[in-house]
């Protein structure tokens, strides 16, 4: 089942700037923080709920195109810069088949951008395992 598609940055130049363009963009920050590598990260997702993941990378592109020159030059310095699929496995779910665009892939490249898939695992609690000692009396 398809979730959504985060944003990730990673950048040497603060992110706080380009958060809030982004923002006003309609794709909000998870999280902006300079990690103890020195480097700053950001996580994004869109405002609005995609139900796959072409139209919300065509909302996160759209904001990224949309960025003013002195923001672009932030996104453009980023080292780091991927649109992240997040899927949910289960156990009974049918076939899954989402697809992108050659103009939805050449609009990714244009602003420089990776994408990467993420299948979280099925939860699986084990069975509840009852131990004893040995019959009593012996």
């Amino acid at each position: 089942m398809y979730l959504n598609t985060d944003l990730d940055l990673i950048s040497s130049r603060d992110l706080t700037d380009l958060a809030a363009a982004l923002d006003a963009g309609g794709v909000f920050p998870l999280h902006v923080t300079r990690d103890g590598d020195g480097f700053w990260h950001a996580r994004f997702e869109t405002a609005d709920q995609y139900p796959d993941p072409a139209a919300s990378i065509a909302a996160l592109v759209a904001a990224a195109e949309s960025l003013s020159e002195t923001h672009r030059a932030i996104w453009s310095g980023c080292s780091m810069r991927e649109l992240n699929i997040g899927y949910d496995c289960e156990a009974e779910a049918a076939v899954l088949n989402n697809s992108l665009s050659p103009e939805l892939l050449r609009r990714v490249a244009a602003v420089g951008a990776s994408l990467a898939i993420t299948v979280y695992p099925i939860e699986i609690t084990a069975p509840s395992v009852s131990i004893s000692g040995p019959p009593a009396g012996s």
